[in-house]
């Protein structure tokens, strides 16, 4: 067992009888996981790891190998999950300092995300003189974020390269069968990889979307699905009982004492994007229907220096869930000096380790005094194995607490008010009156 809840430091947050209460809907949520596996309604991810195509696997693995040998760099152009779990599963596994660190894989740039100029033009001006592959993944190929930055990717590599070479160059993960950008490359010859049509995009990872460009970096995507893979079976194994399941029965007892915001913390600055792609994974799946909690993050003790204070002394709405790994990779021995300048000389021939534990259960027990729930969620080992476990951990438990919660955890009907405003603005035929209206009322203000 790697990655394993503890809730003892919550428990004085818990009345009596609370949890057994919430026993019924529970198992209405359990039922509502279940219901229709393996049918259209976006639950792909829950028999993934253990149906996932081979052929589909060798062709990432193999396509990774000759990104790995002929590139020096790889641009992802993807949104939300099309790029997030990625992003989070290479830093963590890796290294934030990825891209900056010596090493024989290549350099891993995520674009496509905003409509940053000035952020696309610093990453084209580190391409120059470097060779370039490219992964576009988008479900439609619409997405206007990805889609644009694609036109500019595409045009930069043209100048450099024929259309033989982009063959071999660009890569593009969509629809198995439909849309632009499925047609567009069928078209140029372009290998294609799949999102299931039954699997969202926050819910992604685990398919070809996460799985190439962490290949690319060389990390056992294997061992990634093995991970997801035992933490299945190990929640199948505890039945209604799981800590999954637990993990979401607390987090909406606290919601209905008016706790609506949790902070995700982690005392590693490598877990830093794993606590974006969690805020994506809950606050999309929960936040409808005027419900749900505010997903927030910090890393500690980075930010004990920022927020700490509103934590521990502000308005008592929230309550913290800290990941927490339980073994290092590389320790480090506080230094001795012949001065004692610091008046931390008693920390001498300590392990740095030893430290940010410490820290971690002074924090710990100065909110939970405080009046802040504290809920610990422990891996083992900063691996594969152990995030895939971790993975699967919080999709299970998304998607019972939104069914808790009263709320479809996978659809994102508020997504689409922004998209036609924004389409509206910027001129896409068929919004012209939403154009003139908009334009109308903002010369008002």
């Amino acid at each position: 067992m790697s990655v394993r809840l503890i809730d003892k430091y919550a428990a004085e947050f818990v009345e009596p009888g609370k949890f057994a209460a919430m026993r019924s809907r529970l198992a209405a949520a359990h039922a509502c996981l279940r219901a229709h596996p393996g049918g259209n309604d976006y639950k792909g991810w829950y028999d993934l790891p253990q149906t996932f195509d081979k052929a589909e696997l060798e062709a990432i693995e193999q396509a990774a190998a000759k990104i790995r040998s002929e590139c020096d760099v790889l641009l992802v152009i993807g949104i939300g999950g099309s790029y997030l779990g990625a992003r989070a599963a290479i830093e963590f596994l890796r290294s934030q300092y990825y891209n900056q660190l010596k090493k024989d894989t290549p350099d891993i740039y995520f674009v496509g995300n905003s409509f940053s100029g000035e952020d696309l033009d610093e990453v084209l001006r580190i391409c120059e003189g470097k060779e370039i592959a490219v992964n576009v993944i988008s479900k439609s190929g619409t997405t206007t974020e990805s889609a644009i930055v694609f036109r500019f990717v595409r045009h930069m590599m043209l100048r450099r390269y024929t259309n033989s070479e982009l063959k071999e160059r660009v890569f593009v993960t969509t629809d198995r069968r439909k849309g632009a950008l499925k047609e567009f490359a069928d078209r140029e010859g372009y290998p294609t990889f799949v999102i299931p049509d039954d699997i969202g995009g926050r819910f992604s990872v685990l398919t070809a979307v996460g799985l190439l460009p962490i290949a690319v970096c060389g990390a056992d995507i294997r061992a990634l699905l093995g991970g997801a893979l035992a933490m299945k079976k190990r929640l199948a194994d505890q039945g209604m009982d799981n800590e999954a399941y637990r993990y979401a029965v607390l987090r909406n007892l606290f919601y209905e004492q008016g706790r609506y915001v949790e902070i995700l913390a982690s005392y590693e600055p490598s877990f830093r994007m794993m606590t974006e792609w969690w805020k994506q994974l809950f606050g999309e799946s929960e936040g409808k229907d005027g419900k749900g909690i505010f997903p927030a993050s910090v890393i500690l003790s980075t930010d004990l220096h920022s927020l700490g204070q509103y934590i521990q002394d502000g308005r008592r709405m929230l309550f913290e869930t800290i990941v927490k790994q339980k073994n290092v990779r590389k320790d480090m021995y506080v230094p001795s000096t012949a001065v004692d300048i610091d008046g931390l000389g008693f920390l001498a021939g300590q392990k740095l380790a030893d430290v940010n534990d410490e820290a971690f259960l002074g924090t710990l027990l100065a909110h939970t005094a405080g009046g802040v729930p504290n809920l610990v969620i422990e891996y083992d080992h900063r691996d594969e194995h152990d995030l895939g476990e971790l993975i699967y951990f919080f999709f299970v438990s998304c998607a019972i607490s939104g069914y808790i919660l009263g709320v479809n955890p996978f659809d994102q009907p508020g997504v689409e008010a922004y998209k036609k405003n924004m389409y509206a603005l910027i001129g896409k035929p068929g919004y012209e009156l939403l154009r003139k209206e908009l334009t109308d009322k903002i010369n008002t203000l």
